[in-house]
């Protein structure tokens, strides 16, 4: 590889990135991260489980990922780096935590990644099914492996076009469906209303037990959410747009997630769908949209390569900074001349071209295991987050790190009452026999990181020590939030 550049020891805050993401882009990349195949596929099943209820699933769900993503943007303002939460709790919640989530953030952006490009192919197959499916995945792979390794502005460019897509279709359902509620467009009009929600079996048909099971997979749906923090060290001018980027969240959990299922199960009776088949489909098919069906199918494909584009994006990135901070192999911490990691994102590729295999061998019960396996690395991701919230808030308390100034609402207490839902998530999937088996991997996982991080301290000590916090700005005329050290680094 021609013109590369070896990542400092210290990377700082800068980390020798391109700062080529402008405010449309992280804008797009935040919006686009809240949409995607949990939401087009994933809740069939959901609503087959919970009915009209599961709408109260995605809307508690939403306020506990809100109280995640402001912690985070409180974190990103302190100090914006792309190590993102990996960075945060090596600093406030040990070398060994930070190891732990890079490794695992990793891992579970290349499983979703596997089980995104094999989607991705068998939806060309709708149009082209004589092209074999590992060639079409195979295809995929390449290109978007080289939208990521030309620039981090091109990665930027077909991430803005692919959520484009995702979220025309998405507004264009909701307005479709609100036109044959209200107007009566289509044979629809005939059967469809808001009495579905509670009067086919009542608004919880199967009891609340049933509902509250549907959380895996409706946290499955927010993951990728937390993206727009790996881009911190990549945006143009983060100290704005990743502030907006994340207090627009919850608009977005309303309109896309709220918003599109009532509207779909107000439409639809929620009778009426089956797990595997897109409810955005059945409500096309329902409504008689020429073309549904072909339109359906493009926009899933958009999804799926969109959330395999941001895979590639964030793993890339996540082994550069285990790299650079001596916590994985010093091939990963190198930079080519357009300043893009792309030793670490070709491994990442490599990897999860084996999925293409996974997925031909068992394509059905492989979706609900990569989807179980990383709502928990999710799980495990967001909490992180939490506690490395809390932990900072400590230490602003005690007076040793600098204030933020994007503070978030509730504090401390908001980010306990947010560990409190995660914890329950988890045991929830505990109890979904389908679901659980994606714990039995967690302890191997562990052990194997366990040992890992043993030989690495073995070999570089000073690479597991605790990172020191960005001290408060001195006392004098011009101290204040404005003049905290996390605003020059801005």
């Amino acid at each position: 590889m021609t013109d590369v550049k070896d990542a400092a020891p210290d990377a700082g805050t800068d980390e020798d990135y391109e700062r080529g993401l402008g405010s449309r882009q992280i804008q797009m990349i935040a919006i686009g991260g809240a949409i995607g195949t949990g939401l087009f596929l994933g809740a069939g099943r959901a609503i087959h489980q919970a009915g009209p209820s599961l709408i109260l699933m995605y809307a508690v769900a939403g306020v506990a990922v809100f109280a995640i993503m402001r912690a985070l943007g409180e974190l990103l303002t302190y100090r914006p780096v792309s190590g993102s939460f990996a960075d945060y709790a090596r600093e406030f919640l040990g070398p060994f935590t930070g190891y732990v989530t890079g490794w695992t953030y990793w891992l579970m952006w290349v499983v979703t990644g596997m089980a995104e490009v094999t989607a991705a192919a068998t939806y060309l197959a709708y149009w082209w099914p004589q092209v074999p499916q590992w060639s079409a995945a195979g295809g995929f792979l390449l290109v978007l492996f080289a939208a990521n390794l030309i620039s981090v502005k091109l990665f930027g460019e077909v991430e803005f076009w692919l959520s484009m897509i995702k979220v025309t279709a998405i507004l264009g359902m909701i307005l479709i469906g609100v036109g044959v509620l209200t107007l009566g467009l289509s044979a629809a009009g005939d059967t469809a209303s808001v009495g579905h929600l509670w009067h086919d079996g009542g608004f919880f048909p199967n009891g609340v037990g049933r509902s509250l099971l549907t959380l895996q997979i409706v946290m499955f749906a927010y993951v990728a959410v937390e993206l727009v923090g790996v881009t911190a060290g990549e945006a143009q001018n983060p100290r704005e747009t990743l502030p907006k980027a994340i207090n627009t969240l919850p608009w977005r959990i309303v309109l896309f997630y709220v918003g599109a299922l009532t509207v779909i199960l107000c439409v639809v009776s929620w009778t009426e769908f089956r797990p595997g088949v897109s409810p955005f489909v059945a409500a096309f098919a329902k409504i008689g949209i020429p073309f549904g069906a072909g339109i359906v199918n493009f926009v899933v494909l958009s999804a799926a390569l969109s959330s395999c584009n941001s895979g590639m994006y964030s793993t890339g990135r996540m082994l550069r900074d285990l790299a650079v901070n001596g916590q994985g192999p010093q091939a990963f911490g190198r930079l080519t001349g357009r300043r893009t990691p792309a030793v670490g994102t070709l491994a990442s590729v490599a990897v999860m071209g084996i999925g293409v295999w996974i997925n031909y061998v068992d394509p059905a019960g492989a979706f609900t295991y990569i989807t179980a396996f990383a709502t928990v690395a999710g799980v495990w991701t967001w909490g992180v987050i939490l506690g490395s919230h809390i932990r900072y808030r400590a230490a602003v308390r005690a007076g040793r790190a600098a204030p933020a100034w994007f503070t978030a609402p509730g504090g401390a207490a908001a980010s306990w009452a947010a560990l409190a839902f995660l914890a329950a998530v988890l045991v929830l999937i505990g109890a979904d026999g389908d679901a659980r088996i994606s714990l039995y991997g967690v302890p191997i996982w562990f052990a194997a990181l366990a040992a890992g991080y043993r030989v690495l301290k073995r070999r570089n000590p000073a690479a597991f020590a605790r990172r020191a916090h960005l001290p408060p700005p001195q006392a004098g005329p011009q101290a204040g939030p404005q003049a905290a050290p996390d605003a020059a680094a801005l």
